[in-house]
Parts: C-alpha cells; structure tokens; sequence
C-alpha cells in the first residue's frame, strides 16, 4: 500500500472505530459508515474488502489504544508484582478512558458477535488469550524471582485475575459507577498480596 492509502485506511479506522465499538457489526449500516467518515462506499471499499473486514480492523484499533496505555503502565514497573498493580491501577481509571470511545471493546464486541459474527467473536477470543497470557507471564516471572509463590498456577489464576476485571468493567459501565471497579481492583491487590506475594 502506498503511503497516502495507508493514510485514508487510518483516518477511516480513526472515524469508525468509536461507531463499531458503540453500535456493533448489525447495528452499524454503511449509510452510518460514510455519514461518519464522509467517503463514498467505493471509497471505503478501495481500502477494505468488505464492512466485515472494516468491523475488525476497528476493533483491533480500539484493542490497540487501549493496550498500548496498559502496556506503557507495566514498562514503567520492574517487578512482576508492581506490574499486577499497575494493570489495576489502570483499571480504576477505565471508565474515564474508554468512555469518549463507547466503553469497552472486549465487553462490547464480544457479546455483539456472539452467535453473530464468527470472525469477529474469533478475534475478540484471541485478544482475551493473549492479555490473558501476559498476566499469566507476569505471575510466572514473579515466581522465577522469588517475589511470587511457588505453587501458583499461573495460567489458572491469570484466567481469574482477567474475568474480575472484566466482570467489575461490565457493572461499572453498566450502571455509570465507577465503585464496582475500584472496589474490585482494591480487591485484586488485596488478593495478589495475600495470595501471590511471598513474605
């Protein structure tokens, strides 16, 4: 793709990204697309095969701007317990950040794809493995230094870890109250102390 091409396909992302997240795949005509993005339909399609390709992208976008904030957070960490603390940390604020966007992709698109749109609900699976992944990396770093206990199953309780936040995520969105997910992050540090860290 040509440098001005790669342009147009971000500006498009940029615009419809917010649309998707709020509307999902079946509530998202392409009568809202180009209103949104003000391009023609043929336009559109110049730079994505289809409206089912364009839905994707933009949720990886909005993946995108999310992680990229969760990861500089971790980075700023050296120790994979400060690093667990760092990701509730951003949690507290989550509602703050992602309600300019329509709230939060992973909630929003996972349950909109579901028994609707395999490729989308297939992409909202992989992206909750990986994050649930780099926890469990995390947990597992923390038990090679020493910082967390050693029979911690990792995978199991990144697993855990995720689906709190998540579950805390969809009440505080749900019901605009941002003490579900405060609560619950205080919660996790509570337990990541009693739990994980090695005295």
């Amino acid at each position: 793709m040509t440098k001005k091409s790669d342009e147009t396909r971000r500006y498009i992302l940029e615009k419809v990204a917010p649309v998707f997240n709020k509307q999902g795949f079946m509530g998202t005509s392409m009568k809202v697309i180009t209103d949104t993005v003000g391009l023609t339909k043929g336009a559109i399609y110049g730079n994505f095969k289809d409206k089912e390709e364009l839905a994707t992208e933009a949720f990886n976008y909005n993946i995108r701007m999310i992680m990229s904030q969760v990861a500089a957070r971790v980075k700023t960490e050296q120790s994979p317990l400060n690093q667990l603390f760092a990701i509730t940390d951003f949690y507290r604020n989550y509602l703050d950040f992602t309600n300019s966007n329509g709230g939060c992709p992973i909630l929003n698109i996972g349950v909109d794809a579901n028994n609707q749109n395999e490729r989308l609900l297939s992409r909202v699976k992989y992206v909750i493995q990986k994050l649930e992944k780099s926890m469990a990396d995390i947990i597992l770093c923390g038990i090679q230094c020493g910082e967390m206990k050693a029979g911690v199953d990792a995978e199991k309780y990144s697993k855990r870890l995720f689906t709190m936040i998540q579950g805390s995520i969809f009440m505080t969105l749900t019901l605009e109250d941002k003490n579900y997910v405060v609560d619950m992050m205080d919660h996790i540090d509570a337990m990541i102390v009693s739990e994980l860290k090695v005295f």
